[in-house]
């Protein structure tokens, strides 16, 4: 059900164009993720700078992706009769103005309505271009460029820890989110100038010809689509643990649990996006190495809910390791692109973008449940003197999101493997 869009050539992913385009793609993809987990690195900050509590700060970091989640429907719609590129430069400019005002926001309420504008536009650069890769690269290529551009992105992770703890303590958090808006510009060029025009209903030319009522319609077929339903609970935690950690409460639990400061959990946060980004070009190898789309997805899933166990039980580690947790944890929750590749196959081309965006709505919906719920669950234990929150508020947190994450696999055991010819 992959593959190039009817009546064109597939591009060769090697070739000098296609590497070109593929850069062009990850660049603003790369950008949205520096913004997505920017809040751990600078929560303590925030808090202090600010006043914001625990609730607000997981509601400030969490609105992100319920705003992300919202767009979905109607960038499905999009992507399907507009075209990934015409998508991607109208959320260009959404982000741009919300990075503005984030940057400017002196208020709880001016921060989390600034973040609610970068959500919405950042909502569209990973589903845009896996659509542009399903019509326009060879299909049995899918997880491979999947997880190239979800790892070239994933150096976005990177950035949002220790380089964007050195630039806050350089020139300040605002002055970094300015910066920021020159990156977003500059890939938004390149996105005019590299990407070709689309046509309406470039994936399928019924698709152009549709009307908004026959639009929505097609969601609800892509809902109705055979066990499209186990996979989006799957979708519910497949990210929502890593961003946990390196989006949101793994600056604040190095801080008020080790004592590290800015530079320190910044340093310690860019090993696990590190780790992440290197399981991420691992990923199509390991879907063909396995033949399967399922077990890798089973493997990372049970691994990244046993080490939050871990971590949940020990309370603390020693430094070193610490450190290889840290590491490793960003390794084995790098099964995404291999998840988002078994949705995929699930959807015919007519409903391609609507159904990846409909499975993309329960991962950015379990992100922001996570944190929203996580943020109110810490909120509960005593705060100390020093406005740190207790270890056992911590372990409390991890181990809930490990234990959500093994129930979501319980029905996704009876998914069928497309690569094994199951149906």
């Amino acid at each position: 059900m992959r593959g190039a869009g009817a009546g064109r050539t597939p591009i060769r992913a090697a070739s000098a164009y296609g590497v070109l385009l593929i850069a062009t793609l990850a660049s603003l993809y790369l950008v949205s993720q520096i913004l997505r987990n920017s809040i751990g690195v600078i929560a303590p900050v925030l808090v202090a700078e600010v006043g914001l509590s625990a609730a607000q700060l997981g509601f400030l970091s969490s609105v992100f992706f319920i705003s992300f989640a919202l767009a979905q429907i109607p960038l499905g719609m999009g992507i399907d009769r507009f075209g990934p590129k015409l998508c991607m430069l109208v959320c260009a400019g959404i982000l741009i103005v919300g990075v503005l005002l984030f940057a400017s926001a002196t208020t709880p309420a001016g921060l989390i309505g600034a973040r609610f504008l970068m959500g919405l536009g950042s909502s569209c650069y990973l589903m845009a271009p896996l659509a542009f890769y399903a019509r326009r690269f060879h299909p049995d290529r899918f997880s491979t460029l999947a997880g190239i551009q979800i790892g070239l992105g994933t150096i976005g992770t990177m950035i949002a820890t220790a380089p964007l703890a050195l630039s806050a303590a350089a020139v300040g958090w605002r002055a970094t989110f300015l910066m920021v808006t020159g990156a977003i510009g500059l890939a938004g060029l390149l996105v005019a100038v590299v990407l070709p025009g689309e046509q309406r209903g470039e994936g399928d030319p019924e698709v152009s010809r549709q009307t908004l009522r026959e639009s929505l319609g097609g969601i609800v077929l892509a809902a109705r689509t055979p066990w499209v339903m186990r996979l989006f609970l799957m979708q519910l935690t497949s990210h929502a643990g890593f961003v946990m950690v390196v989006g949101l409460w793994g600056g604040p639990y190095l801080t008020h649990v080790y004592g590290y400061g800015l530079a320190e959990r910044g340093e310690l946060l860019f090993l696990t996006a590190t780790g992440q980004t290197a399981g991420l070009f691992l990923a199509g190898p390991l879907e063909r190495l396995m033949g399967s789309v399922k077990l890798p997805v089973i493997l990372g899933a049970g691994l990244t809910a046993g080490m939050l166990l871990l971590l949940a039980a020990a309370g603390t580690l020693p430094l070193a390791a610490l450190m290889l947790w840290l590491v490793m944890f960003g390794v084995v929750s790098a099964y995404t692109p291999i998840l988002i590749t078994h949705g995929t196959a699930l959807f015919p081309r007519k409903l391609l973008g609507r159904g990846i965006t409909l499975l993309n709505i329960g991962a950015m919906a379990g992100i922001f449940a996570s944190q929203a719920i996580t943020g109110a669950i810490i909120q509960l234990f005593p705060i100390s003197a020093d406005g740190a929150y207790p270890l056992l508020a911590y372990r409390v947190v991890f181990a809930l999101q490990a234990a959500v994450m093994l129930l979501a696999l319980l029905p996704y055991f009876r998914a069928p493997d497309p690569l094994w010819g199951e149906k």
